[in-house]
């Protein structure tokens, strides 16, 4: 069986490739070992999107697992609005729509897609200050990046990155992994 590339490993592929590898090294561990207060907050604040409490309403599903045979992507959505068609991803606080956060909701649009769903929009919600940024949905240039970006994934080798040595992992909860 070919597994899938987790929707949640794209923006930390962007962020750093050779983060989501020393991850992997922390998965056996209690999260409180090795996760800074920004990871602590996320976590504590995405619950009432894993426990199913984000709203009463019917029109809103929430933490429903998603997958794409296409891509050899899975995760779990957010909010999808349906009334709206439209997936909210929720974070903490934006201070900048990163590439990654763009490609999290792009995959998460694909997944849907592929199973079924419409949709029809796509943004970005900040919890801290209760701000919505539109996305728009994947197509062209956009799509093809994105496109590339699962097939290195797909592709990565981490001896490639033997003597790795990058700023964002050493200040950063892998730190004390770096090599």
């Amino acid at each position: 069986m070919e597994s899938y590339i987790r929707i949640s490993n794209i923006n930390d592929f962007l962020y750093c490739p050779v983060s989501i590898y020393l991850h992997s090294l922390y998965e056996g561990f209690d999260r409180k070992a090795y996760q800074h207060t920004p990871q602590i907050v996320g976590t504590i604040k995405h619950e009432n999107i894993d426990q199913d409490q984000y709203s009463t309403k019917r029109r809103y599903v929430t933490g429903f697992e998603i997958y794409s045979e296409k891509y050899g992507i899975a995760g779990k959505l957010d909010v999808y609005d349906k009334e709206k068609k439209a997936i909210i991803e929720r974070k903490t606080r934006i201070k900048h729509i990163h590439t990654g956060y763009r490609y999290q909701l792009y995959a998460q649009c694909l997944c849907l897609t592929e199973m079924g769903y419409p949709v029809e929009s796509l943004c970005l919600h900040s919890l801290e200050d209760n701000k919505r940024y539109p996305v728009p949905l994947p197509a062209g240039e956009d799509l093809a990046a994105f496109e590339r970006t699962i097939e290195e994934m797909k592709h990565f080798d981490i001896m490639k990155y033997k003597d790795h040595v990058c700023e964002r992992c050493s200040s950063s909860i892998y730190g004390p992994l770096s090599w």
